[in-house]
C-alpha cells in the first residue's frame, strides 16, 4: 500500500505534500530533519492521506496536489475530507 500525505507544520503552518509506502517512517524522518526541503520546519502533523494500492497512483496525486500551488485548494481538500 502507498500513501500521498500532507504534513503541516507546526513551525511556520506551512504543508508539505509527498508519498510513501511507510507512512509512519516517513514522518519520523521529516520530523528528525532528515528531508531536504522539510529539515527545520518541523515539528510536523500529518493533517490528511489518501490510500493506493500501487505506486505509480500515489505518485500522480501527489504531483496533482502539488500542482495546484493554492494553499485554499488544497484547505478544501483537507476540509472536505472523510475520516473514519
Amino acid at each position: 500500500m502507498y500513501c500521498t500525505y500532507i504534513l503541516q507544520s507546526k513551525k511556520d503552518d506551512k504543508y508539505y505534500i509527498g508519498s510513501t509506502d511507510n507512512l509512519v517512517k516517513r514522518l519520523k524522518r521529516h520530523n528528525k530533519g532528515h528531508s531536504r526541503y522539510t529539515k527545520g520546519r518541523g515539528p510536523f502533523l500529518l493533517i490528511y492521506k489518501e490510500v493506493y494500492r500501487t505506486r505509480s497512483e500515489a505518485k500522480k496525486r501527489e504531483y496533482y496536489l502539488k500542482s495546484l500551488k493554492n494553499r485554499g485548494a488544497i484547505g478544501k481538500i483537507i476540509k472536505d475530507a472523510v475520516f473514519v
